[in-house]
């Protein structure tokens, strides 16, 4: 026998001069084989360095023992403890994830989600690039019966089960602490508006200001479509060199306040005397920048342990159609950049 050769059922039962379908219930431990029998194949199947081919048995089942993945930043450290909570719960359940990210661009997330749909994933959690308006691309899973299921970047566009946090709650909350630490002049940098969260935290910053009596100022007000270190350092520049500068920034996420904090300091304004700001999700960066960054908890490891448990509830049980949203809590963590309190 070529030693190069994958083995087969097929060669270990012509070894055994027993047929192949006692072969293949022989390995899976089948109550209607016997004990020797069982025994016998399987110490055979571990001699020869037998592997079963899960991709034959896709192709049977038309599923793989896969979850597929669709972010939009593997390295965001949100999104990296997002997968961390999918990865364990789908282990734990006997799965395996696949992984796959859009750099927050539309067509790279269609070609994804293409190419989870062609390798047979048995359900699929995506969280939404900034880039996509249309969904159309999710749609053939659906018909298929493979569970789709949004998180934290969501859309009520289609069918499908929600996680997510309040964000307009948890921006009203984070402006309101810079509220009451005395900022009157109060910037938001936040993403694209078409993307539900960074939609639900401008409102949420824009009722908190409405709500104490402070005006709304455009100029106040930038959409970023990454909200990358580099748009953090140009959004600084841009908000700190007006005729009147704000006193207080609440930003969308910590990568960009960050850099603002960062650009502040290179210019010697004082943080939070003069500036005070808080960011969201608190990455582990809020904790190591000087001064140590307010920001606002986004629970991402349980988040993904949600959506992974709502793909697999669905998967094995298709008689559930109506779709559920899930709403998590957040927290405003106050630190020395907000805090002129203390």
């Amino acid at each position: 026998m070529d030693s190069k050769k994958a083995i087969t059922i097929y060669d270990i039962a012509q070894e055994l001069n027993i047929s192949p379908s006692t072969v293949s219930r022989a390995l899976k431990g089948h109550y209607s084989i016997g004990r020797e029998t069982i025994k016998a194949v399987k110490k055979l199947a571990d001699k020869r360095g037998y592997r079963p081919n899960s991709i034959a048995a896709s192709l049977r089942s038309k599923k793989t023992n896969n979850i597929g993945v669709v972010i939009s930043w593997i390295n965001r450290p949100f999104m990296s403890s997002l997968i961390s909570g999918i990865e364990m719960e789908a282990n734990q359940k006997g799965y395996n994830v696949v992984i796959t990210q859009s750099h927050d661009s539309f067509e790279k997330e269609v070609a994804n989600a293409q190419a989870l749909f062609d390798s047979r994933v048995g359900g699929l959690v995506v969280s939404l690039a900034m880039e996509t308006k249309k969904y159309d691309h999710f749609k053939q899973f659906m018909k298929n019966d493979i569970p789709v299921v949004f998180v934290d970047r969501v859309t009520d566009a289609l069918n499908c089960d929600l996680v997510l946090i309040d964000n307009h709650n948890a921006a009203y909350e984070a402006t309101k602490h810079l509220i009451e630490q005395g900022c009157k002049k109060i910037a938001h940098v936040g993403g694209v508006l078409s993307r539900n969260i960074y939609n639900d935290r401008q409102r949420g910053y824009i009722d908190a200001l409405k709500k104490h009596g402070i005006p709304i100022d455009d100029n106040y007000i930038i959409e970023s479509d990454k909200l990358s270190a580099d748009e953090g350092t140009r959004t600084a520049e841009y908000l700190l060199n007006l005729a009147e500068p704000p006193d207080g920034i609440f930003v969308a996420n910590d990568t960009a306040a960050v850099s603002i904090i960062q650009y502040a300091k290179s210019k010697g304004i004082k943080i939070p005397q003069e500036l005070a700001i808080i960011g969201f999700n608190n990455d582990p960066i809020s904790l190591i920048v000087e001064p140590a960054l307010s920001s606002v908890s986004h629970p991402a490891v349980e988040m993904g342990q949600i959506a992974a448990q709502q793909v697999l509830r669905k998967k094995d049980n298709k008689e559930i159609v109506k779709s559920q949203s899930i709403i998590l809590k957040t927290e405003v963590l106050v630190r020395e950049s907000s805090n002129r309190n203390s």
